[in-house]
């Protein structure tokens, strides 16, 4: 016998909602309130205005009860991804050109629905001088498009061919891009997040905790777009580029008779470690390096008006360093060290932050969980 064949409908439709959803019980206290089950009802509409089989404007029973069911149907485990199931889910537009240099492409899967979906825009790591949109992983993409979230995923420029910020300009740009085609794609402009690891992490931060860089006035329709977000997540992202900061939390991790300097890769054929980061950020001098690295550090720039986000790490504050000497430099950088900072930093300010590690209790177990929550669950109602 179905779950929905109960005597007392209602109280099957709310038990499922709890089950699905149990951020729509907003008071905790473990029983959806025919308040809470109104306000899901509504949001359900407005996403799946279809589902009104009848047109009267509300949802029945027998209507909420097939949303549920193919929510539930969502929600079931799904067997895992190889890298070339990716090559089955062809994007809605492929290497769409956002700029004049290679680079500057994106591809865009445009989720099926009736109403403007939320778009989750994938910026690929790499220390800004590798990787590409094709990192984006597949069970990722599924999952949100699954949920009704779009989903991009951008290439950027890379280091070694202009200097930063230009990978952190390329992915407004895309973003901005994006925007000005959501009438033609069925975008929510309102409802835009950005995810990815390491230095896309760093990019990602750097446009939710950035202030508004839309221009009004220009003549660049484009440029008139918002660069706001609506929530971020980040893996393994470093939430700082000040090196004080560095020698401070990651420095203890090193060992004795090692600098924090050790972790500065070549670049151009330059080693030293202060021409490099001269050379990363484009100037002329040491300070002016660190004054543009500044501008463009979570840490630093974060603020209370800036927007939810969902970091994850792969180590816990206590795990021990790898043994492995290739391992090492990886680990270090990619530290949850760097999180609990900006966790700290943004409860202090009471910005929404949630950091999964190993051992860490958090309300979301995965970036789509985040979205879905933030994307659509907290859509608002008529």
């Amino acid at each position: 016998m179905s779950a929905f064949s109960s005597v007392n409908a209602n109280d099957a439709i709310k038990t499922k909602i709890l089950e699905l959803y149990p951020q729509a019980d907003t008071n905790g206290d473990g029983v959806i309130s025919d308040a809470e089950e109104a306000m899901v009802s509504r949001q359900a509409l407005k996403r799946h205005p279809k589902a009104d089989k009848d047109g009267d404007g509300v949802l029945s029973d027998a209507e909420k009860q097939s949303l549920l069911r193919m929510a539930a149907n969502r929600a079931k485990p799904k067997p895992s991804t190889t890298s070339t199931d990716k090559a089955k889910k062809t994007p809605s537009f492929a290497n769409v050109k956002y700029g004049e240099h290679e680079r500057q492409v994106f591809d865009i899967w445009l989720a099926d629905a009736d109403e403007p979906t939320p778009l989750a825009i994938y910026i690929h790591g790499g220390g800004f001088k590798n990787g590409s949109k094709d990192k984006l992983k597949p069970n990722e993409l599924s999952e949100l498009l699954d949920a009704g979230i779009s989903v991009a995923a951008i290439n950027y420029r890379y280091l070694t061919i202009a200097p930063l910020p230009a990978a952190h300009h390329d992915a407004r740009r895309a973003l901005q891009f994006m925007r000005s085609k959501a009438v033609q794609w069925n975008i929510n402009k309102n409802k835009v997040a950005a995810f990815g690891g390491s230095a896309g992490a760093q990019i990602c931060m750097w446009l939710a905790f950035s202030d508004e860089m839309a221009k009004p006035d220009s003549l660049d329709p484009i440029e008139r777009e918002s660069t706001r977000l609506t929530c971020v997540a980040t893996a393994g992202g470093q939430t700082s580029n000040g090196v004080e900061f560095w020698s401070k939390t990651i420095g203890p991790l090193l060992g004795e008779n090692k600098k924090i300097e050790s972790l500065s890769l070549p670049l151009n054929g330059e080693s030293d470690p202060k021409k490099v980061r001269m050379a990363m950020w484009g100037a002329k001098t040491l300070g002016e390096a660190n004054e543009i690295a500044f501008r463009h550090s979570a840490l630093d720039i974060v603020s209370a008006d800036d927007p939810p986000i969902f970091m994850s790490y792969g180590m816990s504050p206590t795990d021990k360093m790898p043994t492995d000497p290739k391992r090492v430099r990886g680990w270090l950088i990619h530290h949850v060290n760097l999180g609990i900072a900006l966790k700290e930093k943004a409860d202090a300010i009471k910005v929404e932050a949630h950091l999964k590690h190993p051992g860490a209790k958090t309300k979301y177990q995965s970036l789509v969980d985040f979205f879905a929550a933030k994307l659509l669950e907290e859509q608002s109602t008529p």
